[in-house]
């Protein structure tokens, strides 16, 4: 995705006694904190309530133990287990903060001025609201920025969240669409509005829609990883391409330099090669997917003799023609011969694939061999 994030871990935080200041005062400061966390969320703090979850040293559970005192020289927290161990545990990662104390407190531990977060910690008297007041009133540091987004909907089943199992990951995603397109996804969209992500028929728009650079433009320069030029190939073409290749790549070079498209990039549409192949795998609605028969299919023979002569007379006016020449030939024959153009375009996916509908007649057939194209046409002519 071209981010280089600095991974802090929770725990080693703790362990480093980079927490330590932050928990004796949050002991010290309890009642406060609970009279914080009521006002705010409006629910009762039980009494005896510690903002320090220790964990037991017999059983390693910080959900069963009890704080009973602490010792603020000794810097350790005293605290029982419904275990039935008791026993002391260190500040410094023998346990841990609540998460609204938490919180606040890793905010001024690591200098936070700005903090996205999900919609859920961004409710009247969530998360954040008692983190801003705990922030300023008992650590004394400015609450950060919060920009609060919403979630990610998979087309057709919700919203993705890891407490639902409903996810798909970010390599999953970075599977079927390069990075520069994923941060589109999210970059294109402001962060209060949910993102529909639908990776059927229209993951081929958005990728195209970032490819041509028809996007707004801020979203497209903030979504640019390496200033990489645009990629030239349509993604909807180079599916097309890749069922004609079959994970051939000097056949998948070939037929993109026959619809008269650059390939010097070949690193580049190997790539995209291998998100396509992907995303026909897993995503694909069956109407996209086809295979080019090696033979003239049986279905040709069913074609009615007004379509097959017009067969012929493409096969005959094709020529060199370019794949945006051919598909307006293929409308000029259909009106020539007095033929419904939907029916001629079927007559002319049946020759080749046994379907009434396939991918875009000219650049098809553009990316096929010429001489096979020719001799296709005119066997499916002749066909009795």
């Amino acid at each position: 995705l071209g981010i280089e994030p600095e991974v802090l871990r929770a725990d080693q935080l703790y362990k480093e006694g980079r927490y330590l200041e932050a928990t004796k005062t949050a002991l010290v400061k309890r009642d406060e904190i609970a009279r914080i966390l009521k006002e705010v969320s409006g629910r009762e703090v039980p009494a005896g309530w510690c903002p320090f979850d220790a964990c037991c040293q017999s059983c390693g559970r910080t959900n069963t133990t009890k704080v009973t005192g602490f010792d603020l020289d000794e810097e350790t927290v005293s605290y029982v287990c419904q275990c039935g161990h008791s026993g002391q545990a260190p500040m410094r990662g023998g346990g841990k903060l609540a998460w609204r104390v938490d919180w606040p407190a890793r905010w001024k531990i690591l200098n936070v001025t700005f903090e996205p977060f999900g919609k859920d910690h961004a409710t009247a008297g969530g998360s954040y609201d008692t983190g801003k007041r705990i922030s300023e009133e008992i650590y004394g540091y400015p609450a950060p920025y919060p920009v609060v987004y919403e979630w990610i909907h998979l087309k057709g089943k919700g919203a993705m969240h890891s407490s639902t199992g409903l996810v798909v990951t970010i390599q999953e995603m970075l599977d079927v669409v390069p990075p520069e397109v994923l941060r589109y996804l999210i970059i294109r969209n402001k962060p209060e509005k949910h993102i529909e992500f639908d990776p059927g028929l229209p993951l081929l728009s958005l990728v195209d829609e970032y490819d041509q650079q028809k996007g707004e433009e801020r979203a497209l320069e903030l979504s640019n990883i390496g200033k990489r030029q645009p990629f030239q190939i349509p993604f909807r073409h180079m599916v097309t391409a890749v069922q004609i290749a079959r994970e051939d790549q000097d056949l998948l070079m070939t037929a993109l330099q026959r619809s008269g498209y650059d390939t010097s990039r070949q690193e580049e549409i190997l790539g995209r090669a291998r998100n396509v192949q992907i995303w026909l795998e897993r995503y694909a609605p069956p109407f996209v997917k086809f295979q080019l028969r090696e033979e003239l299919p049986k279905e040709a023979h069913n074609l009615s003799s007004e379509e097959k002569e017009a067969l012929g007379k493409l096969a005959l006016d094709i020529g060199d023609r370019s794949a945006a020449e051919i598909h307006d030939l293929i409308y000029e024959v259909a009106s020539d011969q007095g033929l419904d153009s939907k029916k001629f375009f079927q007559a002319v996916y049946i020759s080749f694939l046994g379907e009434r509908q396939g991918p875009k007649a000219g650049w098809f057939l553009a990316s096929l061999d010429r001489d096979f194209v020719v001799e296709r046409l005119l066997e499916a002519s002749r066909a009795a």
